[in-house]
């Protein structure tokens, strides 16, 4: 069985949504060949959720799939255990093997929005990391040096700020490499913050006398804040699994100013599509009418046309119908747990604050919210009851 060759789908596959390819003249030539390539991307079910900036690379993923070739999705269920340094300042919490289970079935529903599923591999990758002894973690070790792994960046700010790098943090992304060769990847699939995971296991592979995998480097997701990268951790993400209703309004209370990278990144919108919205924002447009047609796009990938329609009509309902006033109080508390933000504009205690989100008495953006803990993103509207409403801006 030979893959396709479509000249013009492999220029979108190698540019759209891509900040680099490594290495471009290579990779072009193993597509231009039809041979069926082994394409990986893997992820921690360090919680139960996917979320719109895990979907960027489940796309590029999926350009493959439909090219024929043999996508291979790992589920990091031995890497959880360790918890990927990525782009954080501090050690991430260990959680339990039965939380990681427990997430990791989560994930196959939510992959199949966007994957098919029948032609996907789906590996944990505790299969061979699980089965490695203190010897083989020895050998591995062997492969690589202190100074190159330090060269990361999270590292060598941790380094300089005096802030504990952990010996176990050591090994993520020389486990990440190891996948890599167990699973014979050609090309590996990644955001920018996994550029250094995914160049260790062209190293290893070098060290090794593999054929050394090519990676996609994506551009990254910004949150709902409009400030970070969208994250799990940081809780300024849109599931995979979030209803429609959710999808649309969390994309409504996005600032501003994250418009033009979640119309390049948070849904399917074509160069020439992107260009045209950015610019209407650029002769005046009203920014909510754009995030309008945003918001509209990404629930009609995830939940089909007509739950985007209504999910529209339920929004501009709650302002019709004054359910949402258009004048409100503000609060500068963008980032602060919803509980924190909903004791201070209602001049509530915070565990009278955590009662009212348990017992479903708080919307946000018109969603009934459940979680005290969750972080509140800049431009959201927190509702208490029928009258009371307060907006939320950054700090």
């Amino acid at each position: 069985m030979k893959a396709l060759t479509d000249a013009q789908k492999i220029e979108h596959l190698l540019s759209y949504q891509v900040e680099e390819v490594i290495v471009r003249a290579e990779l072009e030539k193993k597509l231009a060949s039809g041979k069926v390539l082994r394409i990986k991307l893997g992820a921690d079910p360090s919680r139960p959720d996917l979320h719109l900036g895990h979907a960027v690379v489940l796309r590029k993923l999926r350009e493959f799939q439909d090219l024929g070739h043999q996508v291979v999705f790992i589920i990091g269920d031995f890497t959880a255990l360790i918890g990927d340094p990525s782009g954080k300042s501090k050690t991430r919490p260990m959680i339990s093997a039965e939380e990681i289970k427990k997430n990791a079935e989560t994930y196959f529903q939510q992959v199949g929005r966007i994957l098919d599923l029948k032609k996907c591999e789906i590996r944990y990758n505790s299969e061979w990391l699980g089965k490695m002894g203190a010897a083989d973690f020895i050998s591995l070790c062997a492969k690589f040096t202190v100074a190159r792994i330090l060269e990361r960046d999270d590292f060598s700010k941790r380094l300089q700020s005096h802030t504990d790098i952990h010996m176990h943090e050591l090994l993520y992304p020389m486990l990440q490499a190891q996948d890599s060769i167990d699973l014979k990847a050609d090309v590996e699939l990644g955001a920018t913050d996994q550029k250094f995971n995914m160049l260790a296991g062209r190293d290893l592979a070098r060290r090794l006398g593999e054929p050394e995998q090519d990676c996609i480097v994506s551009r990254i997701l910004v949150g709902t804040d409009g400030v970070k990268k969208m994250s799990k951790s940081l809780d300024n993400y849109i599931g995979l699994h979030d209803s429609a209703d959710e999808m649309y309004g969390k994309t409504m209370s996005i600032p501003d100013a994250a418009l033009p990278n979640w119309l390049d990144l948070a849904a399917d919108f074509s160069p020439e599509e992107i260009n045209a919205e950015n610019a209407k924002l650029m002769k005046g447009e009203n920014p909510r009418d754009v995030k309008a047609r945003l918001a509209g796009r990404i629930v009609a990938l995830y939940h089909g046309a007509e739950a985007a329609k209504s999910a529209a009509e339920n929004f501009v309902a709650r302002f019709k119908n004054k359910e949402i006033p258009d004048d409100m109080p503000v609060l500068k508390a963008a980032g602060r747990p919803l509980a924190e933000v909903v004791a201070e504009a209602f001049a509530v205690s915070k565990t009278e604050a955590r009662r009212l989100i348990e017992q479903n008495g708080v919307k946000v953006d018109g969603i009934v919210a459940a979680d005290p803990l969750v972080k509140v993103a800049e431009g959201s509207v927190i509702q208490k009851g029928k009258r009371g409403f307060v907006r939320v801006e950054a700090k």
